[in-house]
């Protein structure tokens, strides 16, 4: 199987370092005009507004043959969201991936985050994603073509301490990916979820520095031009980092039905059977789980 993107655009927001960057150069390296989307903020969501970091990626590329442009955009901003696309569809006349890879960290424990801490997260890593998403669908529904991919974290999948906006954030990006993967599968859109570990300046003083040095961001890039390709799955979560790759999923125990007339000491009476997840099972939608339980209460009723 060939992953080959000669002739497609990939924009990749946040892409002037760190794992966007290497998406950027992994992208190229296979032939793909790519947009390097990077306001020059700082790690804690400061603006500098300076274009130096996204142009450095962008010669990198040429230097390599491949063709790249800057684009200084917030994520946060729909005004600017729709400036780059119509940059990008003025430089290359279409947009065959999104990458939602821009983001901040500001940790603190929960007791002691602000509003506006948690806030500015929210808005770059799940609003952030949204902004850019909308503003590129209207191109890949017009094309019937397209592969978007969300930037998750373990910290949304399994928690981290310190960093409840950006496990909520992270989270909240599980949810779009799994709705949209039903509303745009029709348009032949195909829209995944990545949960990276990486050494970048957003994790250099979170892990010791022995544990840093074998995850590469560049090892992380695989999975991207996994989910990219032309027979992507979709509605996929992929973990990657340090050269390993795992499937992650949310899984549903088989359950134990109580009756209406349940009562909190019967759940805990039989806690280790309605938690069992021997059979525990992946929903390809919400409604699919209330389903189970309507099925159970009407099995149950006769």
């Amino acid at each position: 199987m060939s992953y080959d993107f000669t002739g497609q655009v990939a924009i990749i927001t946040g892409s002037g370092g760190g794992l966007g960057r290497a998406h950027a150069l992994a992208f190229a390296r296979r032939g793909a005009m790519v947009v390097i989307n990077d306001l020059g903020g700082t790690r804690d969501g400061g603006v500098s507004s300076s274009l130096n970091a996204a142009e450095k990626v962008v010669q990198e590329i040429i230097d390599l043959g491949g063709k790249a442009i800057a684009n200084g955009g917030n994520v946060t901003s729909e005004a600017d969201m729709q400036d780059m696309v119509d940059q990008t569809m003025d430089a290359f006349g279409r947009i065959d991936i999104l990458v939602n890879n821009a983001g901040i960290l500001r940790d603190k424990t929960f007791s002691k985050m602000t509003l506006d801490d948690f806030s500015a997260v929210m808005d770059v890593h799940l609003m952030g994603s949204i902004i850019a998403t909308r503003a590129v669908l209207p191109v890949m529904q017009k094309q019937e073509y397209g592969r978007i991919v969300m930037t998750t974290s373990s910290s949304g999948l399994y928690g981290n301490f310190g960093q409840s906006n950006y496990g909520a954030a992270k989270l909240g990006l599980v949810g779009l990916t799994n709705t949209l993967k039903l509303e745009l599968y029709k348009y032949g859109i195909r829209v995944n979820a990545l949960a990276p570990v990486a050494a970048t300046r957003m994790t250099d003083d979170i892990m010791p520095p022995q544990m840093l040095d074998f995850l590469t961001p560049e090892s992380v890039s695989p999975a991207v031009l996994y989910l990219c390709g032309k027979d992507a799955p979709t509605g996929e979560i992929i973990t990657a980092g340090a050269g390993t790759f795992a499937r992650a999923q949310i899984l549903e125990s088989e359950g134990l039905f109580l009756g209406a007339d349940a009562t909190p000491e019967m759940i805990a009476e039989n806690w280790a059977k309605l938690s069992d997840m021997t059979t525990a099972k992946s929903y390809k939608q919400g409604s699919d789980q209330s389903q189970k339980f309507v099925v159970n209460a009407f099995e149950n009723k006769a």
